[in-house]
């Protein structure tokens, strides 16, 4: 098995992962999708859509436009929203009232994480929980997305149909867009952090803030995936943003023991 390669017999004691709060690029993606599916329900009842009102902002020509003009530039460097944020504090806070503190914090070199990262640990520290300083690890980046990136899905059928059909046709783990990397790519990067947390942080208590991705590929990695699981949590069971999981070690590996828990979120709208 994968796990017991990776962190047995001396690994961490448990890791927690975190996905950074949303993004603007999350948020106008969303908008997007609302705006999509609010034209296709206005063209089913043969209404016509007014672009000024209710919302109808007006896009790109056929009106699938590729993203918000806010958000454009490179992903790295997106930010969060004012949610994402709020998201965050309740990530700290959900730790200080756990009374959790680790003994290692990794963190995604992008800046949404890192945005993440330093409101989970000022939300700590206000009730009383000091995190030690986060280390960077672009193994932790984002899922590279080459000529796709900062597309929506709508945009992709327009801009590269084939692509979009390759993707459907090859299956999201091993897809790799022109330029950028499939979800097995991720998963590559991320054994080799997980071999170095097992000879460098025996028994330690290891908090990572990264992305939908790295969250995904920790699991796939640590609990022996197969591609159908990947293909189903990706359709079922995205991981939210601000959302926690957490593995701890059992009989030799690392164990799921809960997974994409929003349940802190309560009283934050969620996207």
């Amino acid at each position: 098995m994968v796990g017991s390669s990776d962190t047995a017999p001396f690994g961490p004691a448990e890791i927690v992962a975190v996905r950074h709060g949303e993004s603007t690029a999350n948020a106008a993606f969303a908008a997007a999708a609302a705006r999509s599916a609010a034209r296709s329900a206005a063209r089913s009842a043969g209404v016509a859509a007014d672009p000024t009102a209710g919302g109808w902002e007006a896009e790109e020509p056929d009106g699938d436009g590729e993203c918000d003009p806010s958000v454009v530039g490179r992903d790295a460097d997106i930010a969060l929203s004012a949610r994402g944020e709020d998201q965050a504090g309740a990530v700290g806070r959900r730790l200080a009232l756990r009374g959790e503190t680790p003994d290692v914090v990794l963190v995604s070199p992008y800046r949404r994480a890192r945005s993440t990262m330093r409101i989970i640990a000022r939300e700590a520290a206000r009730v009383g929980l000091l995190l030690p300083p986060p280390r960077r690890d672009e193994r932790l980046r984002d899922r590279e997305m080459g000529v796709l990136e900062l597309r929506t899905a709508a945009a992709i059928e327009r801009l590269y149909p084939d692509e979009a059909e390759r993707r459907r046709r090859v299956g999201d783990l091993y897809y790799r867009p022109p330029g950028g990397e499939s979800l097995a790519d991720v998963a590559l990067r991320l054994r080799t952090l997980l071999t170095d947390l097992r000879h460098e942080a025996p028994g330690a208590h290891v908090l990572i803030v990264g992305h939908d991705s790295t969250v995904l590929m920790l699991r796939y990695v640590l609990e022996g995936l197969t591609e159908t699981d990947v293909d189903r949590l990706v359709r079922t069971d995205p991981v939210g943003n601000a959302s926690i999981s957490r593995w701890r070690a059992r009989d030799g590996r690392l164990r799921g023991i809960r997974y994409n828990d929003m349940r802190h979120l309560r009283g934050i709208d969620v996207h």
